[in-house]
């Protein structure tokens, strides 16, 4: 018989992000050199992926077409 999981359904429990201390559900638990966990929301790792550390309702007023002058 062949048990199929569903990547969206977890059965995690709720734990607080390291990076910016949020109570979340999806999260990736990382080991440190000293075998000690570290949580971290997938939000915060995509902006470390993508090397943007700006707050989340960051935007450039130049992209909707107001030129700050």
């Amino acid at each position: 018989m062949i048990q199929t999981l569903d990547p969206k359904i977890t059965d995690k429990p709720v734990v607080r992000c390291a990076s910016c201390d949020r109570m979340v559900d999806h999260y990736n638990t990382f080991l440190s050199s000293t075998n000690r966990p570290r949580n971290i929301c997938w939000q915060c790792l995509a902006r470390e992926e993508k090397n943007f550390f700006a707050r989340r309702g960051y935007s450039r007023s130049s992209r909707t077409g107001v030129i700050p002058r």
